[in-house]
């Protein structure tokens, strides 16, 4: 063997036990990297679909029962998604609060994208400049207290239209069919706010009402297109897709002709849709607002407006029924307070009234409109609770879980009970982490003041005024607490009074 060949045998065998070296440290290395991961427990999943086979038509349910096993932090899978599942207030408070700009971002669903052009929006719209000029536009121009203020002569209107009608069914000692009455009000009210007018006569108003329920419903479906990609044609089989695209068109054929009669009328900035009209022709702002954004924005008041508005009445009128000590000490109240020779609670007075106030805060504390918090999106790697978050994971927030946690709110955690609202300073702007019905941090709800503006006066005037009765369903009181699906729970059976006028 010469020496060069020698040379060359060496240089072998140097390169095959270096290879061999780089291998056995890069495992060790890649081992020691992956034991250091920690993750948050989970549950058992399957093949390819993960835990999607453990939400049920009730999702805010099925996920607080999970978590009671694998702790208020959990980390699921949904297909190749992998889910975050916060069910505590001392853990939302690192998601909403410490690290809330990671976390700030939401994740484009099929719904969403079908929808909302991918999040064109306020609502679901990605964190950033955009995000942040809209919400800005919205909030100046019907959201801030000022504004709120001066839409009260709408809403005293509103509600005298409404208990003019309660009037009528009393004195014939008929009953009246409360939920479509809450949505019929939240939507009037909303229309004359954002529209200018209310579409209560026409065609564009039934539409409208009927549209909104449907996107909640499909905003709270789990399509497996969005987990599992060989999948998608599922959502196909099943019409998700078609739904998706026959709402959308409906809704955008509805703001079509609303935006067309705001344009033949002219711009005078008399309500929030003239005001979007005047961003999009101005330009004067930097802000690149399109006529299909404007769509977007007049939803977004309206899924906010109505949909969990109505939501809201329909819940409270139920406890106070099925709860007719909390009812009565409301109404003593209520009437104690009321103007002598007058029929009307105005806002002034209702505004002094500490149990009124107690149950709104107990029916959002039971009953949230969004009992998962609308889902977010982790922008980078992060650390919650001593566990390691991956950047893409998505953040289901339980609020329904979150407030009816027994280690926080009692053993009575489950009933209803607006008394233990009175001595408390808890508010709902989100600064206590265990009690979020409107959310926290960066994307908490913007309209909470409109929301409950309308709620309260309504509820003042509505147990105010008369006497509510209902009949025993076949099931007792099972069915009065029934849900329906959605973004929104709303009851799955509509609510049936008769009202009895004490004036």
């Amino acid at each position: 063997m010469t020496h060069i060949q020698e040379m060359e045998m060496v240089l072998m065998i140097s390169l095959f036990l270096t290879t061999i070296l780089t291998l056995v440290l890069l495992r060790k290395f890649l081992k020691r990297n992956t034991t250091k991961v920690n993750r948050p427990p989970s549950p058992w999943r399957l093949p390819l679909i993960g835990n999607l086979h453990q939400l049920s038509l009730h999702p805010h349910r099925a996920l607080k029962s999970l978590s009671l096993r694998f702790g208020p932090l959990m980390l699921l899978h949904f297909g190749r998604v992998p889910i975050l599942v916060v069910s505590s207030g001392e853990a939302a408070q690192e998601v909403l609060k410490t690290h809330d700009l990671k976390f700030a971002n939401r994740p484009r669903s099929k719904a969403v994208h079908g929808l909302f052009n991918g999040g064109r929006d306020v609502v679901f719209g990605p964190y950033g400049e955009y995000w942040r000029q809209m919400k800005s536009v919205c909030i100046l121009n019907l959201l801030t207290n000022k504004m709120v203020a001066s839409f009260e002569k709408i809403r005293e209107e509103e509600v005298n239209t409404m208990i003019e009608k309660l009037e009528k069914a009393s004195s014939s000692s008929s009953s009246e069919n409360l939920s479509e009455l809450f949505i019929t009000i939240t939507s009037d009210v909303t229309s004359r706010v954002a529209l200018g007018r209310k579409h209560s006569e026409d065609e564009t108003a039934r539409d409208l009402k009927k549209r909104v329920r449907q996107i909640m419903e499909l905003l709270g479906e789990f399509p497996i297109g969005d987990y599992i990609p060989v999948l998608a044609w599922i959502d196909n089989i099943n019409g998700f897709n078609k739904r998706i695209k026959e709402v959308s068109q409906g809704f955008s054929d509805l703001m079509d002709k609303v935006i067309q009669e705001h344009v033949e009328a002219g711009n005078h900035k008399e309500d929030f849709v003239d005001i979007l009209l005047s961003i999009e022709s101005e330009k004067s702002i930097g802000l690149q607002a399109q006529r299909d954004d404007i769509k977007f924005m007049i939803l977004d008041m309206f899924i906010g407006g109505t949909s969990t508005s109505s939501t809201l009445l329909e819940w409270i009128m139920t406890e106070l029924i099925r709860n007719p000590k909390c009812m009565k000490k409301l109404q003593d109240e209520i009437r104690s307070t009321m103007v002598p020779n007058t029929s009307f609670v105005k806002e002034k007075e209702v505004a002094n009234m500490k149990y009124l106030k107690a149950v709104v805060k107990e029916v959002l504390r039971v009953h949230p409109s969004l009992p998962l918090i609308l889902p977010r999106l982790l922008s980078e790697d992060v650390k919650v609770k001593g566990y390691d978050i991956a950047a893409g994971t998505e953040v289901i927030i339980n609020a329904w879980a979150i407030q009816r946690d027994k280690a926080v709110w009692g053993p009575d955690a489950e009933e209803f009970k607006p008394e233990r609202h009175l001595e408390t300073a808890l508010d709902y702007h989100g600064k206590d982490l265990n009690y979020i019905p409107f959310g926290s941090g960066r994307r908490i709800c913007p309209g909470i003041g409109l929301a409950l503006g309308l709620v309260e006066v309504t509820v003042a005037n509505l147990v105010g005024r008369f006497d509510w009765r209902v009949e025993a369903g076949p099931n007792g009181d099972d069915s009065d607490l029934a849900e329906s699906v959605g973004l929104d729970i709303c009851r799955k059976f509509p609510l049936i009074a008769f009202p009895s006028s004490v004036m």
